[in-house]
């Protein structure tokens, strides 16, 4: 793909490459937190998270609420029972060189008033960055309840009966600890014992891992305890969530405590006084890595001092009070054998790159996402080319560059297809776009069935049984066309009973129809998800869920926000994160008699339960804030940081549903509008007095 500088991108450029990059970014983060099995590099990964900041820093406006920004992870997967966390289990942002983090402190001081005075320093904890699996264990009156895996951040999957086969975590805290804490951390394999697993399981006929990051989530995440236990994991505490009271005052001195209550902790750490230490100390690290005897990718900066982490917050998908430095990628030589074309959901045209396998620091790397006839293009990619690959702890690497002297004598330029590999209709390329696309819409099977697929996936109505395999299979036969026929499937008499197909039994077709049962219930904001609706993701259907929380209202309010300057399409606009773009996709959806009919045709056959937020108990939940004017107690990403984490929606404009209008100085005419709707007018301190004088609880 040929990419466009971003400040020479136009607006509707960008908003094109916003889709494509978020498109791209959902698809691996399902191969890497959901299946454990990665396509790409986190080299390549990074670069396309990278990409994707940079846009929407340059256009703020054209930020999809369901930005891969503000997501994290998978859904947990179907064989474990699924526990929520009490406080969001995030990631890290990522840093990759010393701007990254002079940034990042600047956003810092930006935040907290009283460290704008450059002079004020910025302790810092820094850590090695572990490459493993986060979990969760949760101890109570000192015993340990149960473990977590991260998931999706806000739900994970309970491995308790596997964690209590690692003899690093403790089942008992002593007398000081909190009767109520959460500790986080890795679980991870050592460099000896993930090279000794792959030697047994190659004995053994068994699966080789391509790392020991995929090794020690797939040996967790097993549903017999007896395996997990066979296998050499450990335990690295550096976090916690939820405690019922404090412990320290800062995050070494936390450390310091996890310590005291028996847990390993992630070592060689350093507590950095200032900005050149924090730099000497990563160049240390990459200076030992090799002997630490684990695999690491980098190191972790925190904000010593707790109050101000408190302060700080979470955004969408990571802490403001901590970052991620990454090292930088791993380089090698293999040849390119094939490239194939792949066919998305969206009749995206996706070129892939089969390479010779080659092991590049312990991973099998084996194929490479060439992403568009452009990168093609670009890089003069051609089959029997040898290629400069690069990975930074995955296994699919990105392709970095020809060795143009090494090339075939017989070569020939690759031919991007001008048919779809899969329906043979044409493909088409609009201008001044860089994806090609099938034209076969519904004829086309790859589409229909990748729109199948993502109806019953995990994030959406999650029906265990119909994979990838059966949704293909069904489909060819004419059993599932549409979503409405999953829930069919089972009273279809034009064909035959399906515990009479060949490969399934009475035993696996029941589990089917049960799992299809089990599915007919489902929450409000995986409902809208399931939809498919183009820039509607996870984040915005969580946000369009939370503002309407009940689907009779979001239903109504959506085909009343297809008449332009309505009161419902002023309504939807008015949610903070909501852009023109995505109200559009939301009215065009909606205006379509077909896809009302599919959803009336829905309802008969499901029960879409109202949305219930992470903050459901504060007397805030649900209620509707606009900030107006200058805040001079606090900045105003603090305000509306604080206000979410209370279950507030921080709404940009007044309408009648707005609870509060919080004004600073210079108020404008939000202030107006509230007092012509009666609406609530606080001034700073009132609003403050308002959070400390009702009984709600902050997360920490």
């Amino acid at each position: 793909m040929v990419k466009i500088p971003i400040e020479k991108l136009t607006k509707d450029e960008a908003k094109k490459e916003l889709s494509r990059l978020a498109e791209l970014i959902r698809y691996h983060d399902e191969r890497y937190y959901a299946q454990d099995n990665p396509e790409i590099t986190d080299a390549e990964y990074d670069e396309l998270r990278i990409r994707l900041k940079s846009i929407e820093a340059s256009y703020p406006d054209l930020v999809f609420p369901d930005s891969p920004s503000f997501h994290l992870g998978a859904s947990p997967s179907k064989g474990f029972k699924k526990i929520r966390h009490a406080v969001p289990m995030l990631s890290l942002d990522n840093a990759f060189d010393e701007q990254d983090l002079f940034d990042f402190f600047t956003g810092i001081r930006n935040f907290i008033l009283e460290l704008k005075d450059e002079s004020c320093q910025i302790e810092t904890v820094v850590e090695p960055k572990i490459d493993g699996l986060s979990c969760s264990l949760r101890y109570e009156n000192r015993a340990l309840v149960y473990g977590v895996t991260r998931g999706d951040g806000n739900v994970g999957e309970d491995v308790t009966a596997n964690v209590r086969t690692i003899s690093d975590i403790p089942q008992f805290l002593p007398d000081q600890a909190p009767d109520i804490v959460e500790v986080r951390g890795e679980i991870y394999l050592s460099d000896a014992d993930f090279l000794e697993l792959n030697n047994r399981q190659s004995l053994l006929g068994g699966r080789l891992f391509a790392n020991p990051r995929n090794a020690a989530a797939g040996s967790l995440r097993q549903l017999d305890p007896s395996i997990t236990a066979a296998r050499p994991l450990h335990f690295f505490a550096y976090a916690w969530g939820e405690s019922s009271s404090s412990f320290a005052v800062s995050q070494w001195e936390a450390r310091a405590r996890l310590q005291e209550w028996g847990f390993n902790l992630n070592e060689p750490a350093r507590l950095a006084q200032d900005f050149e230490a924090l730099i000497q100390y990563y160049r240390y690290i990459q200076q030992v890595r090799s002997m630490l005897g684990y695999s690491i990718d980098g190191i972790v900066v925190k904000i010593n001092r707790l109050d101000w982490q408190q302060r700080l917050g979470f955004a969408s998908r990571s802490p403001r009070w901590a970052i991620a430095w990454k090292f930088p990628p791993e380089q090698a030589q293999t040849v390119v054998e094939d490239i194939v074309c792949q066919v998305g959901r969206t009749g995206k045209i996706t070129p892939v790159a089969n390479l010779r396998p080659i092991n590049v620091g312990g991973v099998l790397v084996t194929r490479a996402s060439l992403h568009n006839q452009d990168e093609i293009v670009r890089k003069d990619i051609r089959v029997g080319d040898t290629v400069m690959i690069q990975r930074a702890g995955d296994v699919i690497p990105q392709i970095v560059s020809v060795v143009i002297s090494k090339r075939p004598s017989q070569s020939v330029v690759f031919k991007f297809p001008t048919v779809c590999p899969d329906c043979a209709s044409n493909l088409i390329r609009e201008k001044n776009e860089a994806d090609s696309y099938c034209t076969g819409g519904l004829i086309c099977s790859a589409q229909a069935i990748e729109r199948l697929k993502h109806f019953v996936s995990r994030d959406a109505f999650d029906i265990e049984g119909l994979g990838e395999k059966t949704i293909v299979e069904f489909y060819s036969e004419g059993r599932i066309r549409s979503p409405l026929d999953i829930f069919k499937l089972k009273e279809l008499k034009t064909f035959e009973p399906l515990f009479k197909k060949t490969g399934w039994g009475v035993v696996s077709a029941s589990k089917l129809f049960d799992s299809i049962d089990q599915a007919r219930r489902i929450t409000l904001d995986r409902f809208i998800y399931a939809l498919g609706i183009h820039q509607i993701g996870q984040v915005t259907s969580r946000l369009l869920a939370s503002h309407y929380v009940q689907l009779e209202v979001f239903l109504k309010a959506m085909r009343e926000a297809s008449t332009p300057n309505s009161l419902s399409w002023q309504e939807l606009l008015s949610i903070d994160g909501i852009g023109e773009g995505m109200a559009m996709e939301l009215a065009a959806f909606f205006a379509e008699k077909h896809n009302l009919s599919l959803l009336e045709s829905l309802m008969k056959e499901i029960t879409i339960l109202d949305f219930e937020s992470a903050s459901e108990g504060s007397y805030f939940s649900g209620k509707t804030v606009v900030f107006t004017g200058v805040l001079l107690g606090m900045t105003r990403s603090e305000a509306k940081a604080q206000a979410q984490a209370l279950g507030l929606n921080v709404a940009g404009s007044v309408s009648k549903k707005t609870d509060y209008v919080v004004i600073g100085a210079n108020p404008g005419t939000k202030e107006k509008q509230a007092r012509i709707f009666n609406i609530p007018v606080l001034n700073e301190q009132e609003w403050l007095a308002l959070l400390q004088n009702t009984d709600s609880r902050m997360l920490q």
